[in-house]
């Protein structure tokens, strides 16, 4: 573990993306299997224990020390993992033995039962020093927070093939240098569907000492391509629009379907099976190939509102009466594989082709063509985004390059995204919670409300990005002198109609939520402004976000061409 609690160290205190990516990499190179793969699985988020929750933890350590002790101290530190690091003590009667080894953690973890869980845990927080402990936990709960992105991950894990290796000797006994194929990120998620933790196949391809491992298996997930955001002022000036499709960014989830012989498989975009839960899709879905596409709720001849999707999204299996009320749908963006035929090194104007005739002649409602938008220039398109005649059931417009080859990760260049402006109110802050990691000393998340006819507030989201560090330490200053209350990690803060901080916040939708006191859901919110300019009694009410709520709905969602 020694080693992997001072690789995650190093990580959180380290802001360069190069220097991590070096960090990670040399890690690997010296560390042996399984260990290292192990380390990769938890870098990537491909390893969790379901035995192993935070309550647990809580239990563990307050079976150690005075609840009310611990308490305080969690409140202070902000981050359970660091917490528990500090304040756990070694019995007296304990004898320091070993410390284990990561891959005999990880491997206790898998086979054990949450009765097991606990006493292991316990006896590898005494043998283990802070800095161990703080990663254990870090490893149990999956909550690492070190700024390491799957993808930098394996990019890091592609930078550890050596340029040469040495050739077996001849038959003569000659012995010869080989040189190695040098790999990026993509090369690496190509087979990662194909390969298992700890990744020991893997890691002999890298070093030069195996076959690369076959991704061929049937049914397989292909890494996606995904699109960068277009930034209007400096992009599209240098950009020609008879060179890009342009089609509509759904409100749903980025889905690939795949059927190849007797497999017939749905993943979501980071390639985890969700079919089990779309058995009305898969059973509809009547061709041979893998498509790129986004799964919605098709309802009257529409996109449903994301909120119904979410009805149906987190489910092992679904029930009769849940296809019934939501039914699912595939809108096909993409046709990577056909027949056999391995399509995503055409340019995109051959595969939109095929996918047209594929879509054209599949029979039901559970396929559909993402249409083409016709649009002469950028200013043509602009309107159309900002008024989209599908409504709300499209998030913004893809643009893509009709030469463009399709290239897992996110090339810049071929696809753009290019969203719709968020909605904004103005609500006025509530309630402010510690954050983790680096902001585990400041209030950095934020509930905020808006005003009901009775003139009290109800909350209706919660935001913890979107301000500069500055912003942030103004913040914390003003949660800290307008405290009126506390429950445990949280801070009441003073909110009047005469006296209280109004947050201008941004999101992407709403959604109707009966398990919301106000009603509504909102998706991806985020602090766009501070208002010290604005009175609190000027900030938004419920029937405001209604009214919205109630214009998203009607926005429509029909599938034409635009």
């Amino acid at each position: 573990m020694r080693a992997f609690a001072e690789l995650l160290d190093r990580l959180s205190l380290t802001a360069s993306r190069n220097a991590k990516l070096v960090l990670v990499r040399d890690y690997l190179r010296a560390t042996p299997d399984p260990d290292r793969g192990w380390a990769l699985a938890a870098l990537t988020g491909d390893l969790t224990f379901d035995a192993a929750k935070p309550a647990m933890i809580r239990k563990a350590v307050e079976g150690r020390v005075d609840s009310v002790l611990f308490g305080w101290s969690y409140d202070y530190v902000g981050d359970l993992a660091e917490t528990v690091a500090l304040i756990w003590p070694v019995t007296p009667d304990h004898r320091p033995n070993r410390e284990p080894e990561l891959a005999e953690v990880v491997e206790a973890l898998r086979t054990a039962t949450r009765t097991e869980v606990r006493g292991l845990l316990e006896g590898w927080l005494d043998a283990l020093e802070p800095k161990g402990r703080w990663a254990l936990l870090k490893l149990m709960t999956g909550a690492l927070r070190v700024g390491l992105s799957a993808r930098l991950a394996k990019t890091a894990a592609a930078m550890m093939r050596p340029d040469a290796v040495m050739a077996p000797p001849s038959p003569e006994g000659d012995e010869a240098q080989m040189m190695l194929e040098a790999l990026d990120a993509s090369a690496i998620e190509e087979v990662w569907h194909a390969v298992e933790p700890p990744y020991a196949d893997l890691f002999a391809w890298l070093e030069g000492r195996a076959e690369r491992p076959s991704p061929d298996a049937p049914g397989r997930f292909r890494p996606v391509m995904l699109a960068v955001a277009i930034d209007e002022a400096v992009d599209l000036p240098k950009l020609s629009p008879a060179d890009y499709a342009a089609e509509w960014k759904w409100d749903g989830i980025r889905v690939q379907a795949v059927l190849e012989g007797e497999v017939r498989k749905l993943y979501s975009r980071t390639g985890d099976e969700i079919s089990a839960a779309f058995p009305d899709v898969m059973e509809a879905l009547a061709f041979e190939g893998a498509i790129d596409g986004e799964l919605i709720v098709w309802r009257d001849g529409a996109v449903a509102p994301f909120g119904d999707l979410q009805q149906r999204l987190n489910r092992k299996s679904v029930d009769a009466k849940a296809m019934q009320a939501f039914p699912a749908a595939v809108v096909a963006y993409d046709l990577l594989a056909q027949d056999g035929e391995d399509l995503r090194g055409l340019p995109l104007r051959e595969r939109r082709a095929r996918l047209e005739a594929l879509v054209n002649g599949h029979n039901g409602e559970r396929l559909h063509l993402s249409p083409v938008v016709d649009y002469a220039d950028w200013e043509q398109l602009a309107r159309l985004r900002a008024d989209p005649p599908v409504g709300a059931a499209a998030e913004g417009l893809m643009l893509k390059r009709w030469d463009s080859p399709y290239l897992a990760g996110r090339p810049k260049g071929p696809w753009f995204k290019w969203k719709r402006d968020p909605h904004v109110i103005d609500a006025v802050l509530m309630y402010a919670q510690r954050g983790h990691g680096k902001r585990s000393s400041f209030y950095s998340d934020y509930t905020f409300g808006v005003w009901t006819p009775e003139g009290a507030l109800t909350p209706v989201g919660k935001a913890y990005f979107g301000f500069t560090d500055e912003e942030l330490k103004q913040l914390d200053k003003f949660v800290r002198d307008h405290t009126i209350d506390r429950f445990g990690p949280v801070r009441s803060v003073r909110a009047e109609r005469d006296f209280g901080l109004v947050l201008e916040i941004a999101f992407e939708g709403l959604n109707r939520s009966t398990r919301h006191k106000s009603g509504v859901a909102m998706r991806f919110p985020r602090v766009s402004r501070i208002r010290w300019d604005k009175p609190a009694r000027e900030a938004n009410t419920i029937d405001d976000v209604m009214d919205l709520l109630d214009a998203i709905e009607s926005g429509g969602g029909r599938i034409a061409k635009a």
